[in-house]
């Protein structure tokens, strides 16, 4: 069947049931008195019509006229809106009731974030001035280091260099630092402190000073250390290479304390506070649940996703979330008492939205509403409801369905009458 013709097929069922309900709402019209009898009735053997009960009185008076019974199951109150639906139908179509009422509400927001090294325990290792790498101690990436661990030794012409001017002032300083002339004393100390503050400047480790100071003798390599306890993320550099100032020779990373970057919807973004607690998991790994508090709320939006970037810092004392891993992040909002509704029970319709309430009887009466906060399972109601009413939780769009019907129904046989 086409499209038009089903169309066509509802019309003309529309139309014939508006002109059934319209002349069998007429009012039956009597011959006036003293007229001669239908033929039909007066023929023998023919019984008349009987009167509805109480349409006559004892006088002979016609009374009120009775309304006529219609065969539909439901009716509308045209000035109420109410619609009345027999309980027999109403358990047939399965229509559950709730109360409406104060319940604590909860917003669970959901996201997938990645897992990123904490920017605040991430170093860069790099040298302040050129040289030659002679040995390398941590070659790989992944390696695990401790703070002042030996990374590698240097060769570099500077550092011979300012090695023997530190030894030839440390022993000018020991010649000339008793002298009775002072601007000569002073002089030696200066250059020995001026030696002093550029390996403080090259980051060169003070225990090397002692022990130059105590053996007296020039190292043709010195050691560069780690500044930081962490895991090798980058490693730019090989044995022998030649090496530049402010180039950078590894990248290493504190993963103890990690953080997990999520995309926020701009929608959900005020209830995100800072110090929020949220639980993060992997979908490979969900028995384990990682605690993560709102670090930052960062301040500009993508305008494709329509997202904000979320800090969440998490404590990762085991290492298993890795730098680049996918995790799930799931944010509870504690939103306290509230008046609220099933969503079940809410009908959108366009911009406004619906409610059935039940009076009891049958009685049903659809009534707008509005919402506030929507959480899993329940909506915030702001006006339209109060605590204690009865809302339809289930079969809503079969009675909303059957409501505009009648109306409609109802409408068009009211054209006809007079």
């Amino acid at each position: 069947m086409t499209r038009r013709t089903l169309v066509s097929a509802v019309l003309l069922l529309a139309v014939g049931v508006a002109v059934a309900l319209w002349l069998m709402s007429r009012p039956a019209v009597l011959p006036p008195a003293g007229s001669t009898p239908d033929s039909m009735t007066d023929m023998p053997g023919m019984e008349k019509p009987r009167e509805a009960p109480g349409a006559r009185s004892e006088g002979g008076e016609t009374s009120k006229a009775a309304k006529p019974l219609t065969p539909d199951s439901s009716r509308l109150t045209p000035d109420t809106g109410i619609v009345t639906i027999p309980l027999e139908r109403l358990q047939t179509i399965g229509v559950k009731y709730e109360q409406v009422a104060r319940r604590p509400l909860e917003k669970v927001i959901r996201t997938v974030g990645r897992v990123a090294a904490d920017e605040r325990r991430l170093v860069k290792v790099t040298i302040k001035f050129h040289g030659w790498i002679e040995q390398l101690f941590v070659s790989a990436i992944g390696d695990h280091v401790k703070k002042g661990q030996v990374l590698f030794t240097i060769y570099s012409p500077d550092l011979v260099a300012t090695q023997e001017e530190y030894l030839l002032a440390l022993q000018g300083q020991k010649q000339l630092g008793a002298s009775e002339f002072p601007e000569v004393a002073r002089g030696s100390k200066d250059l020995l402190e001026a030696a002093r503050r550029r390996f403080q400047l090259w980051d060169i480790n003070e225990e090397h000073i002692r022990e130059l100071e105590q053996t007296g003798k020039v190292l043709r390599t010195l050691p560069i250390h780690s500044p930081i306890t962490g895991t090798v993320l980058r490693k730019e550099t090989l044995a022998g290479a030649h090496v530049d100032p402010g180039q950078e020779l590894y990248t290493i990373a504190d993963l103890s304390h990690i953080w997990v970057l999520a995309d926020i919807y701009e929608y959900e973004l005020a209830f995100v506070k800072k110090e929020q607690k949220a639980a993060v998991t992997l979908s490979y790994e969900p028995g384990t649940v990682w605690t993560g508090r709102v670090g930052f709320v960062y301040p500009t939006l993508d305008p494709k996703t329509r997202t904000a970037k979320v800090r969440f810092e998490v404590d990762n004392s085991d290492e298993k979330l890795k730098p680049d891993m996918y995790a799930n992040v799931e944010l509870t909002v504690n939103l306290g008492t509230r008046l609220s509704v099933p969503q079940e029970a809410v009908i959108e319709s366009g911009q406004k939205q619906l409610v059935f309430i039940h009076h009891g009887g049958g009685r049903l009466e659809p009534r707008v509403i509005k919402t506030g906060v929507k959480t899993g399972s329940h909506y915030e109601v702001v006006t339209g409801l109060k605590e204690g009413d009865h809302v339809v939780t289930s079969a809503n769009f079969l009675i909303d369905s059957e409501s505009r019907l009648k109306a409609v129904v109802e409408s068009m046989g009211g054209m006809g009458m007079k």
